[in-house]
């Protein structure tokens, strides 16, 4: 080790006096300065810490959603059941989380109800194969009753969160509630939206509210992830006391690198709106975090942790500074995203 210790010394004597450069010189350790696409990766990583590290994985590391899928045709699933996925790659038991508000999803995709003193709203309704058995089914072992859903609210039209929504309607009567431009993607495309398309009913508005019994849901435009989604903002009760809830009904970023000029924009777009949504859930001092999948805001093993709960904390409840931190999250991945679309320029002809 001293020897290794005089080499140094020798090869740092050396560059001073050939150089003629000080000793402080050859010891100073600049910062390397981030560029802006690691600038905005790190803001997140930061806002993100161990809270939000399944949004930070989805939006800032891993491979896109792809662009809006065009194509009439009907899904494997729908045209034979027996290639649906396996039930234990999606069951999960349903939950009440708080005392009016209930998870009636599975392991990977969420669905919410309401309860109101005149009936249920419902959020999402996940794939055509299960929503019978997670959305249906989870109300009855809830001890809720279908028949009691007066209002059928869908973030998005992808098939993980409109699937049940045709079967509801039609046999519960309940109004279905969706943005212009996603009834208009359902209506355009039958085959792929085979045995999932409610008809056209009320179309959302940015700022509409929906009102049943003593409950309100604010519905605000947040397109990005579809040309028409949706998010929410709303209260429930914990133990009697009121509690500020915000719903991201789209997370994940969605751009194709092969088409930049539409990408950079579709972006823009998603930015937009997750500024627009994180001032509505500062506005109501939302401390309640949720989504439609469980990697943004871990709601599947959240619902586990309630049983041993006790006079602790909510699992699900955090600050509203912390649900600010979510869309810190959310914004910069877009940004670096964004960044990165724009350094890659046109595509190669």
């Amino acid at each position: 080790m001293t020897s290794r210790i005089a080499a140094v010394a020798l090869i740092v004597a050396g560059l001073v006096m050939s150089t003629g450069i000080s000793l402080a010189q050859v010891f100073s350790l600049k910062p390397k300065t981030l560029d802006e696409v690691e600038a905005a990766q790190q803001t997140a990583k930061d806002s993100a810490e161990f809270e939000y590290l399944g949004t930070l994985a989805r939006l800032c590391l891993l491979p896109p959603s792809r662009s809006e899928d065009l194509s009439d045709t009907t899904p494997l699933y729908v045209s034979d059941p027996s290639k649906a996925p396996a039930r234990a790659t999606w069951y999960g038991e349903p939950a009440k989380v708080f005392d009016n508000f209930y998870f009636i999803g599975g392991k990977v995709h969420s669905a919410w109800a309401l309860k109101t003193s005149e009936g249920l709203i419902v959020f999402d309704t996940i794939y055509p194969y299960n929503s019978e058995e997670l959305v249906i089914g989870g109300l009855q072992k809830l001890g809720l009753d279908p028949k009691d859903i007066k209002y059928l609210v869908i973030s998005h039209a992808h098939q993980d969160h409109i699937g049940g929504a045709e079967m509801i309607q039609t046999r519960y009567r309940s109004r279905v509630v969706m943005s212009a431009p996603d009834w208009d993607l359902v209506e355009k495309l039958p085959n792929r939206f085979k045995t999932m398309a409610p008809k056209r009913d009320i179309v959302a508005t940015d700022g509409m509210k929906i009102t049943l019994g003593e409950a309100s849901v604010s519905l605000w435009f947040t397109p990005g992830h579809t040309d028409g989604t949706q998010s929410f903002t709303f209260q429930v009760l914990d133990r009697g006391r009121p509690v500020n809830v915000v719903y991201s009904g789209g997370t994940a970023l969605v751009y194709e690198w092969a088409l930049p000029e539409w990408s950079i924009k579709n972006l823009a777009t998603y930015i937009a709106s997750q500024r627009h949504l994180a001032a509505k859930a500062r506005e109501t001092g939302a401390t309640v975090l949720i989504s439609n999948h469980s990697e943004f805001d871990n709601a599947y093993n959240k619902t586990r942790m309630l049983a041993g709960r006790g006079d602790g904390p909510h699992p699900f409840e955090n600050t509203a500074d912390w649900v600010q931190r979510y869309f810190s999250v959310t914004e910069n991945c877009a940004r670096a995203t964004q960044l990165k679309v724009e350094r890659m320029g046109p595509p190669l002809r």
